[in-house]
């Protein structure tokens, strides 16, 4: 069941055309269709093949508005570490207990960083952070000594993205309530990181499609034209 506001967004959306980043970041706030803050999704095909190591991408980015959402921070570290983390605003800091609590299914959090003289510790927890996409990584900063300067990164706006299986990169990049421009620069920020890793051994077009949509609403199809500086 299509509701009343769904089919007057459905209508203000051209399926058939691909709007510039401008427009797009224009019309996703007109189409939005709930009385919450909605966030802002972009949804990126790429031209590879998730299944070669080499073109598995993945890394990270600091938008210049951030993303509208405080993250919850756990990190996971040794005692003479505590004190840091808890002074750059981690919101859970530990380790046995929370290696404890995570056995048990507790992943309330939004990212983990973690020391690297931990990270054995945490390799058993693999089978429960790896499909929530919450394991420390060394290519997303989340494994690190500079435990101040991660969790000031992940706190000021800072994300994470990969490619999933199938070639596509999904990543909230704002909030509806977000003036256009703004959404605009956030999106070209993240596009702009996706571009930089094009790998050498992708044949064709690398950037093959990029949609953007808030919360329940139809989706935007952008030019990708307008987006490649």
């Amino acid at each position: 069941m299509i509701t009343k506001k769904r089919k007057l967004a459905n209508a203000k959306v051209d399926v058939n055309k691909a709007y510039t980043l401008k427009e797009a970041s224009t019309l996703v706030k007109e189409i939005n269709t709930t009385k919450f803050d909605s966030s802002v999704d972009l949804h990126v095909k790429l031209g590879v093949d998730p299944k070669k190591a080499d073109q598995a991408i993945r890394g990270t980015v600091s938008l210049p508005h951030g993303t509208g959402k405080t993250k919850k921070v756990l990190v996971l570290c040794t005692p003479d570490k505590v004190a840091e983390a808890t002074a750059a605003g981690a919101d859970f800091v530990g380790l046995d207990e929370y290696i404890t609590k995570i056995e048990g299914g507790w992943t309330d959090v939004d990212v983990i960083v973690a020391t690297p003289s931990v990270m054995p510790k945490i390799g058993k927890l693999g089978k429960v952070l790896g499909p929530r996409n919450l394991m420390p990584n060394p290519k997303t900063g989340t494994v690190t000594n500079d435990i101040t300067g991660a969790v000031n990164d992940l706190k000021g706006g800072k994300i994470a993205f990969k490619v999933d299986k199938v070639g596509i990169i999904h990543a909230s990049i704002g909030r509806v309530s977000f003036p256009p421009e703004k959404i605009a620069e956030n999106c070209q920020e993240f596009l702009n990181a996706i571009l930089k890793l094009k790998p050498a051994t992708s044949k064709g077009t690398y950037l093959k499609g990029v949609s953007m949509a808030s919360s329940m609403s139809p989706g935007i199809l952008v030019d990708t034209k307008s987006v490649q500086n």
